[in-house]
């Protein structure tokens, strides 16, 4: 009971001490423009932390009006660039359940996309060369980035961030296909060869007309091979063959042909 009655006191205090720094706050009576420009200010001069206090003041304390709107975006941008993915996301579906309309929707979408595309990073550096394990990688968040540049483009196809989000979403469609060409190497070098099959049908379905649509089939015609699936084998060659006619999966198939 002491235990008790000892931490309630210990959070009376804080709280009294809390209350009484108020007193001595700063910006009590700042108007919610300067508010606003006091905000921007810390933006611009990279003290993230003390921008977001300032934006939640304003709209805590002037929760109408264009101020507290743009305030709400203002959050999420300064999260994002605070390196607070989870709370930028937050703070962008917000904005757009609160205002769906707002002029500046768009751009809450595609920050959004920008979000989860700084998370793409990760996975680019695994796509183009660097050792990780596999296990550690999940391509949700680019998905989930490739779907909010797409809303920036399908929904508001005149918007500033529409070209930007339409290359971010190109480069994002190739980067998942190399991705399960990945997965497909990764699972035929460790004998696993149904699986190989099963993603480079997965990357041949879901993201066709890419560069790594050649790794897809090359793949695939080794684990046939591997397999003895003779006739899935030559079907799978005569289309490697006819779309990649200098693909080096060509010899190396007919050089395990050679070899047995």
């Amino acid at each position: 009971m002491r235990r008790v009655t000892g931490l309630f006191a210990v959070v009376s205090i804080a709280l009294f001490f809390a209350g009484c720094s108020g007193i001595d706050d700063p910006t009590k009576d700042w108007s919610p423009e300067k508010l606003y420009k006091e905000a921007k200010g810390k933006v611009a001069d990279g003290d993230y932390e003390t921008a977001i206090k300032y934006f939640e003041s304003l709209e805590a304390r002037y929760p109408y009006g264009r101020y507290s709107e743009q305030a709400q975006l203002e959050i999420a941008y300064a999260n994002y660039k605070y390196d607070e993915p989870a709370l930028a996301i937050a703070a962008a579906d917000r904005f757009i359940r609160l205002h769906p309309t707002h002029p500046n929707v768009d751009y809450a979408y595609y920050l959004k996309g920008l979000v989860n595309f700084h998370g793409e990073k990760g996975l680019a550096t695994w796509l183009f060369g660097a050792k990780d394990d596999l296990s550690d990688r999940d391509p949700k968040g680019a998905l989930e980035s490739y779907n909010a540049f797409r809303e920036v483009v399908e929904r508001f196809p005149n918007s500033r961030y529409a070209e930007d989000s339409r290359q971010r979403m190109a480069y994002l469609f190739e980067a998942q296909a190399r991705y399960e060409t990945r997965v497909a190497r990764f699972y035929y070098e460790r004998a696993s060869y149904v699986a190989a099959v099963s993603r480079c049908k997965y990357a041949l379905a879901t993201y066709p007309r890419t560069p790594s649509t050649e790794d897809a089939l090359g793949i695939m015609a080794l684990s046939y091979k591997a397999m003895g699936m003779n006739d899935l084998l030559k079907d799978t060659m005569r289309v490697l063959t006819k779309n990649f006619p200098n693909s080096h999966y060509i010899a190396e198939v007919n050089a395990l042909t050679a070899s047995r």
